[in-house]
C-alpha cells in the first residue's frame, strides 16, 4: 500500500506533529475547492443505506465520525467529510487562543498503534473557529464542536460559557471536554457537583446565543466505575443528550513498546489500540446504566470495521476514531465505511 510505504519510509522519521501539519496542508491543497471535494465525495463518502442513522436530531450518512483532536481549528471539515467521515468533531476549542504546551508534544508508539499527546489545547480560539464555521459549508458536512477550558482562564465556568455562546449557533452539537489530561485541573471538573454546575453554565451560553443544540460531555477512561455510574446518573438527571466515551488515558499498562521508549515519550494522554478494552468496558457500563435514554459516542482504539461494529453492538449510537486515521491514511475512512456497511448487511441477513 502506498500509504504504508510513505508512513514507514518518510512519516515515521518525522516529528508526529510536523507530519500532521503536512497532512492537513495536503488536505487544504488537494481538497480546497468545492468542485474537487464533490468529485472525491462521490467516490469516498458513505452512501450505503445500511449505514444511515438518526442521532442527536440529525440524519447522518454513517455512525462513524472523526473524533476531536485532528481538526482543532475547524479548518478542514468539508475535506474530511469528503474523505468519508459521517460527521466531524472539531476542537478542542477554547474561548481564548492559546499556543498549547511546548514541543515536542506528540509521540508515536508504532508497536502499539498508539499516540501520546500533551498538546494542551493548542488552538486559535473560539472567535477564529467561529469565523471558519460561519463560512458556507458543503451540504453534507455535519460538525460537532468540542469545547474546553483556556489554561489561563481564572473562571472555568465563564470560559466555557463564552465558547458555548460563540459556537452553538454554528455547531450541530456541542461537547463539553472535561477529560483531557493535559490541562491542569481539568479532570477535576468531572466530579459530579462541579460538572452539574458546568452543564448549567454551558446551557446559559447557548441561551445567550439564542440557539440550543444537543449537548454532550466527554469523559476519561481513567474514571473508577463508581464515578462512571455517577456521571451517567447526572447525565440523565440534567437532561444531557449524550456522553462521549472516552478521551485519552494516562495509563501505560500492557504496552508492547520498550519501557525506555515509553518513558522517553513522556507525560500525556495515550490514544489508539491500547485504549480499546477500557473504552469498550466504559461504553458497556454506560449503556447498562442509562438504557436507551442517551446517545453514547464510543471512541478509543477503533481501527477496523470490526472494532466499530463491536462498539455499535455494545450499545454505541455513534463511533469516532482519530489514531486509526493517523496510522492508516486518507483512504482509511472510506475503507472503514465499506467494511462497516458489509457487517451491517450481514447482520441484517442473519449471516453473522
Amino acid at each position: 500500500m502506498i500509504w504504508r510505504l510513505l508512513f514507514d519510509r518518510v512519516l515515521r522519521r518525522v516529528d508526529a506533529e510536523t507530519a500532521h501539519g503536512w497532512g492537513t496542508a495536503a488536505l487544504r491543497l488537494g481538497l480546497g475547492t468545492p468542485l474537487v471535494r464533490r468529485a472525491v465525495r462521490r467516490v469516498l463518502a458513505p452512501r450505503d443505506p445500511a449505514l444511515r442513522v438518526r442521532a442527536l436530531g440529525l440524519d447522518l450518512p454513517s455512525p462513524l465520525g472523526l473524533a476531536a483532536g485532528f481538526d482543532k481549528d475547524a479548518a478542514h471539515v468539508d475535506a474530511l467529510t469528503a474523505l468519508g467521515f459521517g460527521f466531524v468533531e472539531v476542537g478542542t476549542v477554547t474561548a481564548l487562543p492559546q499556543p498549547g504546551n511546548a514541543r515536542p508534544r506528540m509521540v508515536r508508539l508504532p508497536a502499539d498503534r498508539a499516540l501520546v499527546n500533551r498538546m494542551g489545547f493548542n488552538n486559535a480560539g473560539a472567535e477564529a473557529a467561529a469565523a471558519r464555521l460561519s463560512a458556507p459549508r458543503d451540504r453534507t458536512t455535519i460538525v460537532g464542536v468540542n469545547i474546553g477550558k483556556t489554561k489561563r482562564a481564572p473562571d472555568a465556568a465563564a470560559d466555557y460559557r463564552a465558547s458555548a455562546a460563540r459556537l452553538a449557533p454554528l455547531a450541530d452539537y456541542l461537547v463539553i471536554n472535561v477529560s483531557s489530561p493535559n490541562t491542569p485541573g481539568l479532570r477535576d471538573l468531572q466530579a459530579v457537583d462541579a460538572l452539574r454546575g458546568l452543564i448549567a453554565t454551558v446551557r446559559e451560553g447557548m441561551e445567550q446565543a439564542q440557539r440550543t443544540v444537543p449537548l454532550l460531555v466527554k469523559i476519561a477512561p481513567d474514571l473508577a466505575d463508581d464515578d462512571v455510574d455517577a456521571i451517567a446518573d447526572l447525565a440523565l438527571a440534567t437532561g444531557l443528550d449524550g456522553l462521549v466515551a472516552t478521551n485519552t488515558t494516562i495509563s501505560r499498562d500492557g504496552l508492547r513498546t520498550d519501557p525506555a521508549q515509553v518513558a522517553a515519550a513522556g507525560a500525556g494522554g495515550l490514544s489508539g489500540a491500547p485504549l480499546a478494552d477500557r473504552s469498550l468496558a466504559v461504553l458497556r457500563r454506560l449503556r447498562e446504566r442509562v438504557g436507551d435514554d442517551l446517545v453514547l459516542v464510543s471512541v478509543g482504539g477503533v481501527e477496523t470495521p470490526e472494532d466499530a461494529w463491536a462498539r455499535l453492538q455494545a450499545g454505541a449510537t455513534l463511533v469516532q476514531a482519530y489514531t486509526g486515521f493517523v496510522y492508516n491514511g486518507p483512504l482509511w475512512p472510506a475503507r472503514m465505511q465499506r467494511g462497516l456497511a458489509r457487517l451491517a448487511r450481514e447482520a441484517r441477513s442473519g449471516s453473522r
